[in-house]
C-alpha cells in the first residue's frame, strides 16, 4: 500500500503543474487491479487472485453524484500447494454492473471519489479434475457488490488516473467441489456458506469526452 501511495505522490508532482480546471461530464474508464481473497476460508486458501479489470461508462448527473454502466472480468488460479490433489486451473468471471458515486474535486487537479457498483457475475470454475469427470467449466450465477474509493489525479483536460481500493463481494459460497475435488479438504461445511469476497488495490485511467475551463 506504501508503494502505491508513493507513486500517487510522484504522480501528482508531476502533473500538478500541468492540470485545467475541469467539469467532467462523459467519461471512459477503465480500471486494473490485483485481487486478494479473503472471508470464506477455502476461498481465501485455494484460490489465487491474478487480474481485475473494469471498463465503464460515467456520467455526471451534478456537480458530485455521478452513475456508471461497465462490465468487469476476474481471474483467480488455484492455488496448487494449497490443495490436497494436484489441481490445476481457476476460475473466470465476467459480469456487468451499475455503479453509483459521488466526486469531487478538491483542487484544480485532485479529485476524490466514493464509488459502489453493483451487478451480476457468471463464475466459470475451470480445472483438470472437472474435465476429467466431463463437466467442465462448473458455472455459479451470482449477484455483485463492490464499494471502493479513489484518489485521482488529472494529467490535462482529457485524462485524470486514479488509485482505487475497493472491497467486492460475490453472492456464492465457494467449495472445493467446484473445482473437481472430492474431499472436503478439512474446512467446516459451514465455511462453505460465507459469501465469497475479495479486496482489489489497482490503479484507473479516465478520458473525459467533454470538459471546460
Amino acid at each position: 500500500m506504501v508503494k502505491y501511495i508513493l507513486i500517487l505522490v510522484i504522480l501528482f508532482s508531476i502533473f500538478s503543474s500541468k492540470a485545467q480546471v475541469i467539469d467532467p461530464k462523459h467519461t471512459f474508464n477503465i480500471e486494473l487491479g490485483l485481487p486478494n481473497s479473503l472471508v470464506n476460508e477455502p476461498f481465501k486458501d485455494i484460490m489465487q487472485g491474478l487480474v481485475n479489470v473494469a471498463p465503464y461508462y460515467q456520467y455526471k448527473i451534478n456537480s458530485q453524484f455521478v452513475v456508471g454502466l461497465g462490465i468487469k472480468y476476474s481471474y483467480f488460479a488455484i492455488n496448487e500447494f494449497k490443495v490436497s490433489d494436484p489441481t490445476y486451473g481457476g476460475m473466470h468471471t465476467g459480469g456487468i454492473f451499475l455503479k453509483a458515486g459521488w466526486e469531487k474535486f478538491h483542487t484544480d487537479h485532485f479529485a476524490t471519489e466514493i464509488g459502489l457498483k453493483f451487478g451480476y457475475t457468471q463464475n466459470y470454475f475451470v480445472s483438470d479434475r472437472n474435465d476429467s469427470i466431463g463437466v467442465n467449466p462448473r458455472i455459479v450465477n451470482s449477484t455483485y457488490l463492490e464499494p471502493s474509493v479513489s484518489l485521482i489525479l488529472t494529467a490535462d483536460e482529457q485524462s485524470s488516473y486514479r488509485l482505487i481500493v475497493s472491497y467486492a463481494f460475490q453472492g456464492f459460497g465457494f467449495r472445493p467441489d467446484l473445482i473437481g475435488l472430492q474431499s472436503l479438504g478439512g474446512y467446516d461445511p459451514s465455511d462453505f456458506n460465507k459469501i465469497s469476497s475479495f479486496l482489489i488495490v489497482g490503479f484507473g485511467y479516465t478520458h473525459y469526452f467533454k470538459s471546460k475551463r
